[in-house]
């Protein structure tokens, strides 16, 4: 199973809202001591874990079907054993849902692994809140978190990699119905 965290690379974008996926994949990959199997051609960071590989693609949100096709490719990953973490402005702050498919919400991330891989893989959407008006979503995206959402999304991005650890064993409906929440912090600490 391949699960690809969206983000963009470099220092400037790492605590944005667009890198949630990124900071997801980086969790995953330090709570199960998934080993660094980079190549150049893969187009990103590349971590496995037995059969479960960690992808963090380098080539900008954009571009990121290009490496998740590539790494797809290379290990005879199906697409339905693709899952890939992403920041959602249409959920609000702190939610979390679980689809398989669907339309990539004007994401610019989703709409290049669409057009690499097609659309019917395991989505995990990260709400992050949306901007008071839609000419304002790139600003927002590529915005940090506040210092007091900063605090909620550390839980978030533990709540997420707990999860994504439970979907290669699970249904995808079991993990629709006992994992998405409305908000994290009406979660339990």
């Amino acid at each position: 199973m391949l699960f690809v965290g969206l983000g963009n690379p470099g220092s400037a974008y790492k605590m944005t809202r667009h890198n949630i996926g990124f900071r997801v994949v980086d969790r995953l990959v330090s709570d199960l001591g998934a080993k660094d199997i980079s190549k150049i051609s893969f187009h990103g960071k590349l971590f496995r874990h037995g059969t479960l590989f960690f992808l963090k693609p380098t080539t900008f949100m954009n571009l990121s079907g290009k490496s998740v096709a590539v790494v797809k490719q290379f290990f005879k990953i199906e697409r339905e054993d693709v899952v890939v973490i992403h920041d959602d402005i249409d959920l609000p702050f702190g939610a979390v849902r679980f689809k398989r498919g669907g339309g990539s919400g004007g994401h610019n991330g989703l709409k290049s692994i669409d057009e690499a891989i097609g659309r019917e893989y395991i989505r995990v959407r990260v709400g992050v809140g949306k901007p008071e008006h839609r000419t304002q979503v790139s600003d927002y995206v590529l915005h940090p978190f506040s210092a007091e959402e900063e605090q909620t999304v550390e839980k978030l991005v533990a709540y997420v990699a707990q999860v994504c650890q439970k979907i290669p064993t699970s249904s995808l409906e079991q993990i629709k119905s006992l994992y998405s929440v409305k908000s994290i912090s009406a979660l339990p600490c």
